[in-house]
């Protein structure tokens, strides 16, 4: 763990230059208790996939960055390894499902990736990833499964660490979505490096509960049901091999939201701290609001708000308001 924090150390100081410093936010007192919510939905290109992607591009070989980059993404690792390259003058292709949202597919298109769609339901995107590097020879940049991606997402957790000493406050129990595992990893790890007693609780959909399955198993697992979610970031297959080593010795437990939690979320965010959050990315505040620890001090990710006009309209007039 000492040298995953070394690496994550390094890596801020790689991307020092490229990311922003997203705020963490204070959220309306319950019982005597406070939380925080740091909001990666401002990060570059709207997410903390952002982060991961510019530290593994900076990292490229000469060769690579002639040959350029392919990933493969629910859509916000898609659009962020497009920026990260555009950024740096590296072409990149980006394997997206075709039913993404229209606001992660046109931002990669902005971005000026070249984009190929799958059906998420019959297609393979790693197998297409997989046969776009060989005939062009392009470095893959993996979505979450890769040290140095996870080690970029890290950043986030120093960040937080320096903001909650300087706000005078240490952390009890910090709340973070589950994708792939890459981001939890990175941020627990970081902010237990400097708190060591920290409850790490990881979020994932009902339908969508690899995480879980996977630590009751003690394997990377495929959940056992693979239903629908608003939540399309959070919709990979099952954990990776590196994120699911370092998630089993990390996370205390799994907490799982409703789509219902999701869109009530959404709508807190935007009332209460004018933040605009995609459904992935408002999980851990999903699950914090609905399991209200009423003590101690909790951090919450907000790790996304690439979310299309419609869906967020929907989430604004239909989700039940939180009391505080």
């Amino acid at each position: 763990m000492k040298r995953l924090f070394a690496d994550i150390e390094a890596a801020r100081r790689r991307t020092r230059r490229d990311t922003v410093t997203t705020p963490l936010l204070e959220l309306p007192p319950r019982g005597e208790g406070r939380a925080f919510v740091k909001l990666e939905s401002l990060q570059r290109t709207g997410s903390f996939k952002f982060r991961g992607a510019i530290n593994r591009v900076r990292l490229l070989t000469e060769q690579e960055r002639r040959n350029g980059v392919v990933a493969y993404s629910s859509g916000n690792h898609g659009l962020a390894v497009a920026e990260a390259a555009r950024s740096l003058g590296v072409s990149a292709v980006i394997v997206v499902p075709a039913d993404a949202p229209a606001m992660k597919l046109d931002g990669i298109r902005a971005a000026g990736a070249r984009l190929v769609t799958y059906d998420r339901r019959s297609e393979d995107r790693v197998a297409i990833a997989a046969d776009i590097v060989e005939k062009e020879r392009r470095a893959l940049i993996e979505p979450f499964d890769h040290v140095q991606t996870i080690v970029g997402q890290g950043v986030a957790g120093i960040e937080i660490a320096e903001q909650a000493h300087q706000l005078g406050v240490k952390p009890d129990r910090l709340y973070c979505c589950c994708g792939g595992g890459g981001l939890i990893a990175g941020v627990g790890s970081a902010l237990q490096h400097h708190y060591p007693k920290l409850e790490v609780i990881g979020v994932e959909p009902e339908s969508q509960a690899d995480t879980a399955r996977s630590l009751k198993l003690g394997a990377p697992t495929p959940a056992e049901t693979n239903g629908p979610t608003l939540c399309d970031s959070l919709m990979s297959p099952q954990p990776g091999e590196i994120t699911f080593a370092i998630n089993a010795a990390l996370l205390r437990r799994v907490a799982l939201v409703s789509d219902a939690a999701v869109l009530t979320a959404m709508r807190f965010a935007f009332s209460r701290l004018k933040a605009v959050i995609e459904p992935g990315g408002a999980a851990a505040l999903a699950a914090y609001l609905t399991e209200a620890p009423q003590d101690g001090t909790t951090i919450i990710v907000a790790s996304g708000g690439n979310v299309d006009a419609a869906l967020f309209a929907r989430a604004i007039e239909t989700a039940d308001e939180v009391r505080s």
